[in-house]
């Protein structure tokens, strides 16, 4: 079975919204190979409507191996409003998410890559279908914007490693623990 894996930036205050106004300050050469080497085990990638307008806005005119990855990956964007995804090898998937994830799981293949923690990976995390969180945590208060979690949502989690770099990014590498009870 293939592993889901989302990958979140998240400022130190615990924003996740509008990154490229405050993380972007951060992304050095050492933070850009450790991304790429995440993500080249995974051959997927999944998105909500707002992760895949803003990627497909941003990465198509960008350079660079993760730009590359980025951009020849195949794309899942769920979505119900969505009208047309035009980005390289993207399909918009409407209906039932859960279980179109479950199915895509269950095929042959790579590494699944979620990025960003909107409704898509609130849902998908509630659901037991998130096997691995890496929170990549930028030495930045922002003071406004979405949380990581919505309120009531409560989720354990088991450590599962800790790197930082010399920019002050730290990303923590957590499990979805059993709910109890």
């Amino acid at each position: 079975m293939r592993k889901l894996i989302e990958s979140t930036l998240v400022s130190a205050d615990g924003v996740v919204a509008d990154p490229p106004l405050w993380a972007m300050e951060y992304r050095d050469e050492e933070v850009d190979a450790d991304a790429l080497e995440r993500f080249s085990s995974s051959d997927t990638m999944l998105m909500g409507r707002v992760t895949y307008e803003s990627f497909a806005a941003i990465w198509p005119s960008m350079t660079g191996e993760f730009a590359d990855r980025v951009n020849s990956i195949r794309k899942y964007v769920f979505s119900s409003t969505l009208e047309k995804a035009d980005w390289d090898n993207s399909t918009i998937v409407r209906g039932d998410v859960t279980a179109e994830v479950t199915r895509l799981k269950q095929q042959d293949g790579g590494e699944l890559a979620l990025y960003g923690h909107g409704r898509l990976a609130q849902d998908l995390l509630e659901h037991g279908l998130v096997d691995e969180l890496r929170l990549s945590v930028h030495p930045v208060l922002v003071g406004s914007g979405q949380v990581l979690f919505r309120d009531g949502q409560k989720q354990p989690l088991e450590f599962a490693g800790a790197k930082t770099f010399g920019t002050g990014v730290v990303v923590l590498t957590y499990h979805p623990a059993a709910q109890p009870g």
